[in-house]
């Protein structure tokens, strides 16, 4: 037979092929598309709103601070100075040289001495107190202030040296000495709340 052999049975085409796009393809959304969804904007106003409010908040809160630090400075308590301390320290001093047991009590109760119900405890306390400081000293002079360190505006703690005549010895036998006091200003008045001497015996 002449020409070119026919294919073989059950042979496909050979080269590449193209199957056309049908026309008519059902969508998978039926009818037209809806439009798209407008997202509503942000409104600057809200953001602002907030800042404002935060700030507000915030101003009120220094000036409620400011207040309240306006009121504690003007209840009637003053900050401590070195002249208001030596004062105070000599009051008590001469208190306990003296026998007053009542302003020791007042100075060692540290500003509650006026709430107070029932002294008799206290005052018995300061009574021993200014008996034991009898037998130590006969005279007692704070001579200069040597360091004070505040622990707020109106508590201090003070170390102080004192003149002091020993019991059993004439004026001419007057020495220096240091001692330690905790202070506190309290309705405009200074209060030795404890008195702690520091003296070589101790040791």
């Amino acid at each position: 037979m002449a020409g070119p052999y026919p294919p073989e049975y059950g042979a496909g085409p050979v080269g590449p092929q193209i199957y056309p796009y049908p026309d008519n393809v059902p969508s998978a959304y039926p009818g037209m598309l809806p439009p798209p969804v407008q997202y509503p904007k942000r409104r600057r106003w809200r953001l602002v709103a907030g800042v404002a409010l935060a700030l507000a908040v915030a101003a009120g809160l220094v000036t409620a601070i400011v207040l309240v630090a306006g009121r504690d400075t003007s209840s009637g308590s003053s900050a401590l100075t070195d002249a208001s301390a030596k004062a105070a320290i000599q009051e008590y001093l001469d208190a306990m040289t003296n026998g007053d047991d009542e302003t020791v009590a007042r100075h060692t109760l540290c500003g509650l001495f006026d709430a107070v119900k029932e002294r008799r405890s206290d005052l018995a306390l300061a009574g021993l107190s200014s008996d034991a400081f009898r037998k130590q000293y006969t005279r007692a002079e704070v001579t200069s202030i040597d360091k004070m360190v505040l622990t707020s505006p109106h508590q201090a703690q003070v170390l102080f040296t004192m003149n002091v005549v020993p019991a059993g010895r004439s004026s001419s036998g007057d020495s220096e000495e240091q001692a330690v006091a905790q202070l506190i200003s309290q309705d405009n008045e200074v209060l030795v709340c404890s008195y702690l001497p520091r003296t070589a015996g101790q040791y």
